[in-house]
């Protein structure tokens, strides 16, 4: 099994900007990086001392983070582990036989596959391959609001 490494934590919010308070001013999250997603949902991650970070998912329209907080509201949405062999991971886990959805190996920069929340302890567990670095990841991805939400 290729080696997974926990990167981050996301957290499902109504608005960024009202979530930061807590986790950027009062528990020290420094922001790193985020984005816009096919304009349907917004985030952005916040890293904290030790290496651990939160990513904070906002909707901006209808879709799967809306349908998620009408259900559940704000809280834990999924955790992500790095690999730097996804097609590896993915077969291992099929191969202990758990069932990976939302599979998307496409993207050259970004490869992801999820596991059904239902086959694990009820938490959306995202498998994940970057091409980039964090440090460098975060010279090229931003919301197109960031000075408006970090402000």
């Amino acid at each position: 099994m290729p080696e997974l490494r926990l990167d981050h934590v996301a957290v499902a919010v109504h608005s960024i900007k009202s979530a930061l308070p807590l986790y950027r001013d009062a528990l020290g999250g420094e922001y790193l990086m985020g984005g816009d997603a096919g304009g349907n949902w917004r985030w952005i991650q916040l890293r904290f001392p030790g290496g651990g970070k939160v990513e904070l998912l906002e909707p901006l329209g209808e879709g799967f983070l809306t349908r998620f907080l009408d259900r559940y509201g704000e809280g834990l949405h999924h955790i992500t582990l790095k690999t730097d062999d996804i097609r590896e991971a993915i077969d291992e886990l099929e191969g202990r036989g758990y069932e990976l959805v939302g599979v998307n190996l496409d993207d050259p920069d970004w490869k992801e596959a999820f596991l059904r929340p239902s086959l694990a302890h009820g938490t959306l567990i995202q498998i994940a391959q970057s091409a980039l670095p964090d440090e460098e990841a975060s010279k090229h991805l931003h919301p197109s609001n960031v000075g408006e939400l970090l402000g």
